[in-house]
């Protein structure tokens, strides 16, 4: 596998000074002037300027004028930097004992204390050690023996491993991230399809796309598809009394879900089509590939039994292991076996370069609920959706839920902060039925990771593949989180 990067994927080597000056220059107009608004009735200042500050580093991950990793880290040195007008409010800043350098220091390297982030990093090193043992290209060439004639098949094959592994599986980073992608970036080389290259597009990021989408979608239909979905059932057990069912899901999401599921491959076929349709040929090709390869290796077999482990682990002892050292657990199974060596994964830019970016987007992102945003925007909602109709709230309340999750990196985060809030508001409307905003709301969490590159850990491994550039992904997550709250709002919520 190619050591892909954001640097690589935009060619910023072969940027004109004018091409640079307006792709800094729009982050720097979005967030100065922002900040130089007053803040909105009932917001601290400090918040507003935090705000500011987080919308002109997404206008910079969206337009590229240094690599999303490098912008990371320019977020959280400004912050730290500003932090006694960004990060802390009066009340924080009159207290003779707080010290604001430490302060600013905990927060801003708080992300590389999330179990997200490594457990990202982790997936990086299982794709490493796929390639290097050969077995990942051993499964893509299985694969294309069996559906390889045409694209959109392998498609619905990436489809079909999300959705087979989703019910056994409530880490949806652990089965995207940590387990079909290592399989899924083995695929594209086999038709030429090449990261950090105009063959790319070939099929490689057709594939890849679609196998990240389905997992937000497999992640709303299964309750246990995503573990903030228990954390949704706890807090709809708690403030709106409602009991939701592993069977009551179930039927609530099938409805919407499933049509989405079988429609997602073809869907991406249309809106982000591979330029490689059918390849009749290849299927023998591989059958002969596989030939060759002969019998497994004894590092294949090592990561085979390495990855069942895992998988196990993941599924059967989350209450005694977090998903990311069950990463680290398999990483130094292989280290130990010298599967893989420690200067490989050293060298692995990707894998890095991915766990900087998630560090630092995970801290900007607790920084909006840490001064208060998240709070005042619920409440600003509130005050605006009383007095309309039940069923209008309804939609308002789960589109608000939903498009709220580009202030979010992590969907436990957002599902902590905004849902009670949000149940509460919903539950103070007269004639609103508990069991459907409660539902209606559960629903979103899985489906809103596929609004943006940092909505969920399992979105990171994709966007730094090398094979989607960063326009790209961020065009398929509008368009794709317009088409799946669409199906949610016109298809789940009438039933509900």
């Amino acid at each position: 596998m190619a050591t892909a990067g954001p640097d690589a994927a935009s060619g910023h080597g072969g940027r004109s000074n004018r091409e640079l000056l307006w792709r800094w220059g729009i982050p720097v107009v979005v967030g100065g002037g922002l900040a130089l608004f007053p803040p909105p009735t009932g917001l601290a200042p400090n918040a507003w300027y935090f705000f500011a500050l987080f919308a002109g580093i997404v206008a910079a991950l969206v337009l590229e004028p240094v690599s999303p990793a490098a912008s990371g880290v320019i977020a959280i040195t400004l912050t730290a930097v500003l932090s006694r007008w960004t990060l802390f409010g009066p009340k924080e800043l009159a207290d003779p004992k707080f010290n604001v350098a430490g302060e600013s220091v905990k927060w801003a390297f708080s992300g590389f204390a999330s179990n997200t982030v490594w457990l990202v990093g982790g997936a990086f090193m299982f794709a490493l050690a796929y390639e290097k043992t050969g077995l990942g290209k051993r499964i893509a060439l299985l694969l294309v023996k069996l559906l390889g004639r045409n694209s959109l098949l392998l498609g619905y094959a990436a489809m079909l491993t999300d959705t087979v592994l989703a019910p056994f599986m409530p880490s949806n980073t652990a089965r995207s991230a940590g387990t079909v992608f290592p399989v899924f970036i083995n695929l594209p080389p086999i038709y030429d399809s090449r990261p950090n290259d105009p063959s790319a597009r070939r099929i490689g990021a057709y594939i890849l796309w679609t196998a990240f989408a389905a997992s937000c979608v497999t992640s709303s239909l299964f309750m246990t598809g995503c573990a903030p979905n228990f954390l949704a059932v706890d807090f709809i057990k708690k403030i709106a009394h409602v009991e939701l069912t592993y069977q009551g899901w179930l039927r609530a999401a099938l409805p919407f879900a499933l049509p989405l599921l079988l429609l997602l491959p073809l869907i991406g076929y249309v809106v982000y089509p591979p330029e490689l349709k059918k390849s009749p040929d290849i299927p023998a090709w591989a059958g002969a590939r596989l030939a060759e390869m002969g019998r497994l290796t004894r590092n294949e077999v090592i990561l085979s039994g390495a990855v069942v482990v895992a998988i196990v682990l993941w599924v059967f002892a989350s209450e005694y292991f977090e998903a990311a050292v069950v990463a680290f657990m398999v990483m130094s199974a292989l280290l130990i076996l010298r599967v893989l060596k420690w200067e490989e994964m050293a060298r692995y830019h990707a894998a890095w370069t991915t766990i900087v970016l998630l560090a630092t987007l995970v801290a900007m992102a607790d920084g909006l609920s840490k001064t208060g945003f998240i709070k005042w925007f619920a409440e600003y909602v509130a005050s605006h959706v009383a007095g309309l109709p039940p069923t209008t709230v309804l939609i308002v309340l789960i589109a608000v839920y939903f498009y709220s999750h580009y202030f979010f990196s992590s969907l436990t985060a957002h599902t902590s902060a905004m849902m009670p809030i949000v149940l509460s508001v919903g539950l103070s409307i007269p004639r609103m039925v508990p069991e459907r905003l409660a539902m209606g709301l559960a629903l979103t969490t899985g489906i809103m990771g596929v609004i943006s590159p940092y909505a969920t850990g399992a979105a990171l491994p994709y966007y730094n593949c090398g094979y989607i550039t960063s326009k790209e992904f961020w065009r398929n997550c509008t368009i794709f989180g317009a088409i799946f709250l669409a199906a949610l709002l016109a298809i789940a919520v009438p039933l509900l």
